[in-house]
């Protein structure tokens, strides 16, 4: 015959309910008391408007200096170490008036936070001169008359030093697709990537 249970009895063998809730409630206290062994340390979250310290390595001059962690590379230069070359344009990535390089790649510093740059090499237009000598790229720029308004023009200038370095001998169509993220507005492209392709030669000590 089949054996009874008496409901009343909790059975001798498996989990029961009442052991599972108690190793859950157990597991509960010790995990909010911090006994668990491998509980984790929460991480330290800085607030928004928090000051912390930088050395941003910028035209090969070291700059100490408070940031709060959401300020801009461009807010920096701009507005904290007064290097106002580097333009403000869109503000979100789409210009290209505020180019710099980092590492000698082209960045937008508008979408680059400081504290990011920390640790990099960060050069502004300021940095492409020669002493108080134009740099080729730019003296390519003033020789094929590429600018009007000019205020895209340090953006144009820095993002053709990146393209050079990175391609020193470019098509039209590399030079094209190198400048493709820095807009002007009054147009002036035919003659900015003629003066891309001078930049080119003055760097290999061709025409001048």
């Amino acid at each position: 015959m089949p054996r009874k249970i008496d409901p009343k009895k909790e059975p001798d063998k498996g989990v029961t309910r009442r052991g599972f809730l108690g190793s859950v409630g157990a597991g509960a206290v010790a995990a909010a008391t911090g006994v668990a062994h491998r509980a984790e340390a929460v991480p330290e979250i800085t607030e928004p408007d928090e000051m912390v310290q930088v050395a941003l390595r910028i035209n090969g001059r070291t700059h100490r200096l408070l940031v709060e962690p959401r300020w801009t590379l461009l807010f920096v230069l701009r507005e904290r170490l007064a290097l106002t070359g580097t333009k403000v344009g869109c503000e979100r990535g789409e210009c290209g008036s505020c180019t710099v390089l980092i590492d000698g790649r082209t960045r937008y510093a508008c979408m680059t936070l400081a504290v990011e740059a920390e640790g990099t090499e960060i050069t502004t237009v300021e940095g492409l001169l020669d002493g108080e000598e134009l740099g080729e790229v730019q003296q390519a720029f003033v020789m094929e008359d590429a600018f009007q308004c000019g205020y895209c023009t340090s953006g144009q200038v820095v993002a053709a030093e990146g393209l050079l370095r990175a391609n020193p001998s470019p098509t039209l169509n590399d030079i094209r697709h190198g400048m493709s993220g820095n807009l002007c507005r009054c147009a002036a492209y035919v003659h900015i990537f003629k003066a891309v392709d001078h930049a080119a030669e003055l760097k290999k000590g061709g025409r001048q």
